[in-house]
C-alpha cells in the first residue's frame, strides 16, 4: 500500500479531529436565543471566510520564522529575534490607533485593508529575500535592517486582523454564544499555526525560499476577493433582524465617547485591567512556546523528532483542543464566565512549563510545550476572542480588542527582547542545556497570569439597561425576517 505524502499525513489528523468536534457540538443542547436557520447559515458564511482570512494572516505572520532559518548564514538566531521584537513592537502599538478605527470604519473595511497591506508587505520581504539569495544584492544597512521595516509594514496591517474579527462577529453573537465563538477563535489561530509552520516548511522545502512569503501573499489575495462579496458587519446588512447581544453596549444607546475618554474608562475598569495582565503574560509565553521549540529543536539535533517534524500539525491539533475545551466549559459549565476556565488553562501552562525545566534534553520537552500550546491558545481565545465582546460589546469591541491584543503584543515584543539577549548562540546552541533560560524565563510569567487570572473568576458583563428579547428587531433591522432559534452558525 503506497505511503501518503507528508502534507496529507499531517493535514489528515487535524480534519479528522475537526469533524469529531463538529460532531459533538451538533450533539450538545443548542442554547434558544431566537435565530432563525435562515440567519444561522448565513451567519456561517459571514464569520467562516473572515475567520479563515484571519488563519492565512497568520501564515504571513509567522513565515518569517520559517524563512529566517531557511535562508542559513544570512541570518542567526538573534536576527530573527530583532526583525520580530520590531514587528511585534509595531503590531502591539498600531492597536491604539487601529482599535478606534475599527470601531468607525467596521470591521469589513478593515478585514479587506488587513489582507491587502499584508500581502503587499510579503511581496516586498519575498522581493527582498530574492534580491539577496538570488542576485547577490547586498542592501544597504543590512538585510536584517530592511526586513525589520518590511515586517513592520506587515505587522502594522496585520494588527488590523484580530480587532476586525472580533468587531463583526460581536454583533453576530449573543454573550450566551460567544463561548463557542472564542473556541472557533482558537480554531482558527492553530490553523494559522499550522499553515505557518508546515505549509511554509513544504513550500520552503520544495521551492526558493522567497516562495514563504509569496504563497501567503496570493492565498490574502485571494481571500480579499472573496470577503469582499460575502461579509458584512451586521445582521440587518443581509436582511435579517439585528438584535440585543446583552454584552456591555446593552441599551447604550447615548452618543460615543471620544477615544481619549473611552481609554480612560476601560483603563479604570479593574477587571480589564487585570485581563491586560493576563493577556501580557499569554503573549510572553505563547511565543516563548511558539517560535523558539523549532529553533530549539533544530539546533540540538532534535529536528527530526516527532514533535519537532510535526510541529505545526501539532500545535494545531493542540490548539483546536484547547480552544474548544475553553469555549463549551465556559458556557456550559461557567455560566459564560471566561475567567474559571482560563484559570484552569494557566494551572496548566505553570505544570507544562515546570515539566520543560526538567525535561529539557528529551522528546519530553517537546510534548510539554505542546500542552502549553494547548493552554495558552484556550486562555487567548478566550480573552482576546471573547471577554473583549463581552466587556467591550459590539459599539466598542474594536478599542477594547486594541488595548487588550496591545497587551498581548507588548508580551510578545519583551519576549523577543529577552531571548535573544539569553539563549545561546554558535556552537553553545548544540547543547540542550545551554537552552535552561528558555524555560526557566517561562515560570514567572505563569505564576503572574494564574493569580491575575484567578482574580476575575466571576466577572461578566452588566447590560446599561433592561435588553430587548433576543430576536427582536431594532431600529435598522430589515422589518418582517423570521426570528427563530438556534446557535450552531
Amino acid at each position: 500500500m503506497p505511503s501518503l505524502p507528508p502534507w496529507l499525513t499531517q493535514l489528515l489528523p487535524i480534519v479528522i479531529l475537526l469533524g469529531a468536534i463538529g460532531l459533538v457540538l451538533s450533539r450538545l443542547p443548542r442554547v434558544e436565543l431566537g435565530h432563525s436557520d435562515a440567519f444561522r447559515r448565513r451567519r456561517f458564511f459571514n464569520w467562516f471566510p473572515l475567520g479563515l482570512t484571519y488563519a492565512f494572516l497568520y501564515m504571513g505572520r509567522y513565515n518569517l520564522n520559517v524563512a529566517t532559518s531557511a535562508m542559513g548564514q544570512q541570518t542567526s538566531n538573534a536576527d530573527f529575534a530583532t526583525i520580530f521584537f520590531w514587528g511585534t513592537l509595531t503590531y502591539g502599538v498600531a492597536f491604539l490607533i487601529n482599535g478606534p478605527l475599527t470601531d468607525k470604519l467596521g470591521g469589513r473595511f478593515t478585514i479587506l485593508l488587513s489582507a491587502a497591506g499584508s500581502a503587499v508587505a510579503n511581496v516586498a520581504m519575498g522581493g527582498v529575500v530574492y534580491a539577496v539569495l538570488k542576485n547577490g544584492w547586498a542592501p544597504p544597512g543590512g538585510v536584517v535592517a530592511w526586513l525589520a521595516f518590511l515586517y513592520s509594514v506587515n505587522m502594522y496591517f496585520q494588527s488590523f486582523g484580530a480587532v476586525s474579527i472580533v468587531k463583526v462577529n460581536a454583533a453576530w453573537f449573543h454573550v450566551r454564544e460567544r463561548g463557542q465563538l472564542g473556541g472557533v477563535f482558537g480554531i482558527l489561530i492553530s490553523l494559522g499555526l499550522y499553515f505557518a509552520f508546515d505549509w511554509c516548511r513544504f513550500i520552503a522545502d520544495a521551492a526558493p525560499v522567497w516562495w514563504v512569503f509569496f504563497v501567503p501573499a496570493g492565498m490574502l489575495v485571494a481571500f480579499l476577493v472573496l470577503d469582499s462579496f460575502v461579509i458584512r458587519d451586521t445582521p440587518s446588512q443581509t436582511g435579517h433582524p439585528d438584535f440585543d447581544t446583552q454584552d456591555a453596549s446593552s441599551g447604550d444607546t447615548g452618543p460615543a465617547p471620544s477615544v481619549p475618554e473611552l481609554f480612560k474608562k476601560l483603563l479604570s475598569n479593574r477587571v480589564i485591567l487585570f485581563i491586560l495582565g493576563v493577556e501580557f503574560c499569554s503573549g510572553f509565553l505563547r511565543n516563548a512556546v511558539m517560535q523558539w521549540y523549532p529553533k530549539y529543536a533544530k539546533a540540538v539535533g532534535e529536528g527530526g523528532a516527532f514533535v519537532a517534524s510535526n510541529w505545526g500539525m501539532l500545535s494545531c491539533v493542540a490548539g483546536i483542543l484547547g480552544g474548544m475545551f475553553a469555549g463549551v466549559i465556559s458556557d456550559r459549565i461557567f455560566d459564560s464566565r471566561r475567567g474559571p476556565v482560563s484559570t484552569v488553562l494557566y494551572a496548566g501552562l505553570l505544570l507544562g512549563a515546570v515539566a520543560a525545566v526538567f525535561l529539557l534534553g528529551t522528546p519530553g520537552a517537546g510534548w510539554a510545550v505542546v500542552f502549553m500550546s494547548l493552554c495558552v491558545i484556550g486562555v487567548h481565545g478566550m480573552l482576546s476572542g471573547t471577554a473583549t465582546m463581552d466587556f467591550g460589546g459590539k459599539k466598542n469591541a474594536g478599542v477594547v480588542v486594541g488595548i487588550i491584543d496591545g497587551a498581548v503584543y507588548a508580551g510578545t515584543a519583551i519576549h523577543a527582547l529577552v531571548y535573544g539577549r539569553i539563549l545561546p548562540t554558535g556552537d553553545a546552541m548544540k547543547d540542550p542545556a545551554n537552552w535552561s533560560p528558555w524555560p526557566l524565563a517561562m515560570l514567572p510569567l505563569a505564576v503572574v497570569g494564574l493569580v491575575l487570572a484567578s482574580r476575575v473568576w466571576n466577572a461578566k458583563p452588566q447590560p446599561r439597561a433592561a435588553p430587548l428579547p433576543v430576536g427582536d428587531v431594532v431600529p435598522g433591522a430589515v422589518p418582517g425576517a423570521s426570528s427563530r432559534t438556534g446557535t450552531n452558525g
